[in-house]
């Protein structure tokens, strides 16, 4: 499945598809597909999420699929799946984002009818993290729900799918409505108290068989939780849930102002007993392993884009001296708006209020393939299992015939 071009690849130039070998389709979305894809350099695995232009323009995307590249670039923590390459060619745009091998919530908790609360309340402390970075950099996800957090292979939580996310501003709220319905807080703020409550009781809070029944829930019906919930959760889970679902914004969980909501939940008796340093470190051991010799998504994804695709993703050159003039106005922006991003070599910007450098992340431009990054240290000898729990999983050459499951016919990476 890999790459069977012949000419030598230019890796000093700007990064394209063809510094990547090709291996197996793991997912599909609403606007692209994702395919797991090895840097020839560096030889370190990664996610290759492709989006079609001609579908991104007919469903009129383009303005998330940009405003997801650029919010992205600045983005660079533990609990995230953080972007390291953007770039595009005549048919796709291109995101290569950390390689995440447990599958997402949604797959563990259809297998296993529920979460155990030990494993939910472990994730909710990762999410946490990673949800009060997001918000120290002015920025709300709008859509977190099980299918858009993803394990690594030794059980830690990311939160993936930036695609409805946006800056937001204490002049202005945001009032406009995105994500999906059943998550959504009545201001549509935090959504992890409804995550948790689907993982432990596999239900959702509030529910309707249509749109408007559905807010009608949200706004209005009373918090109930299921006849065996005291068989399934502590007296201090179900109070932090209750916290987490507070249809008052001043009185929620976790959402005081100017970062101190994160104080609440430290210090909630639900969390205590965690060494939030360590946990933030990844110091401490998840509860949850994924089992990594079974699949961990949907196999039909490799069939899809091998049998049903017309046009299955192939290397290809850029046509040469493209006229922006003369192309459609989605054409043009995508060529102008989507750039290309190369972690190794470029600082993490923020397009938000203008183009800047993100504060506290370093960066040279040096290759930093195998320096350390904000999501852990690269070690050249770690295994793909071993590197798949902090950032971008490396695989040695000489390990090429001792390929962990991702690699065969039934196993793989999981992806919302």
């Amino acid at each position: 499945m890999g790459c069977c071009f012949s000419e030598p690849v230019d890796f000093d130039g700007e990064v394209n598809l063809y510094h990547f070998d090709l291996h197996r389709a793991v997912g599909k979305g609403a606007f692209g597909k994702v395919r797991v894809v090895e840097h020839k350099r560096s030889k370190q695995l990664y996610a290759l999420k492709y989006i079609d232009k001609g579908r991104c323009i007919r469903q009129k995307a383009v303005a998330n699929i940009i405003q997801e590249r650029r919010l992205l670039e600045e983005i660079d923590h533990p609990f995230i799946v953080n972007l390291r390459y953007a770039f595009q060619d005549d048919e796709n745009c291109f995101f290569v984002l950390d390689l995440m091998l447990g599958g997402d919530l949604r797959f563990h908790l259809e297998r296993k009818a529920f979460i155990k609360e030990e494993v939910v309340r472990f994730w909710m402390a990762e999410l946490s993290c990673g949800l009060e970075y997001l918000h120290r950099q002015r920025i709300i996800h709008r859509d977190l729900k099980p299918d858009n957090i993803l394990l690594d292979a030794m059980g830690h939580a990311h939160i993936t799918d930036f695609n409805v996310a946006i800056h937001y501003s204490d002049r202005r709220l945001h009032t406009s409505v995105a994500g999906s319905m059943a998550y959504m807080a009545p201001q549509v703020v935090s959504k992890k108290g409804v995550t948790a409550y689907e993982l432990l009781f596999h239900r959702r809070p509030f529910d309707g068989r249509s749109s408007e029944k559905m807010t009608q829930s949200i706004l209005k019906d009373p918090l109930r939780f299921p006849e065996d919930a005291v068989q399934r959760c502590s007296e201090d889970g179900i109070m932090a849930l209750k916290g987490f679902i507070d249809r008052d914004p001043s009185t929620r969980l976790g959402c005081r102002p100017n970062g101190q909501g994160i104080e609440d939940i430290h210090n909630h008796p639900w969390f205590a007993g965690i060494d939030w340093n360590d946990l933030e470190s990844k110091g401490c051991q998840p509860p949850f392993v994924p089992d990594m010799n079974q699949a961990n998504f949907d196999v039909s994804h490799e069939l899809d884009e091998f049998l049903m695709v017309e046009k299955p993703l192939t290397h290809s050159k850029r046509k040469a001296n493209q006229d922006l003039e003369k192309m459609k106005p989605e054409l043009r922006q995508l060529e102008e708006q989507f750039t290309v991003y190369n972690f190794t070599n470029m600082k993490r910007m923020s397009y938000y209020p203008h183009n800047q450098p993100v504060i506290g992340i370093e960066s040279d431009n040096t290759d930093r393939t195998l320096a350390q990054s904000a999501t852990g240290t690269i070690i050249p000898t770690a295994t793909i299992i071993e590197r798949s729990q902090a950032g971008s999983p490396v695989l040695e050459s000489t390990d090429r015939h001792n390929m962990p499951p991702i690699f065969n016919s039934t196993h793989g990476y999981a992806v919302s």
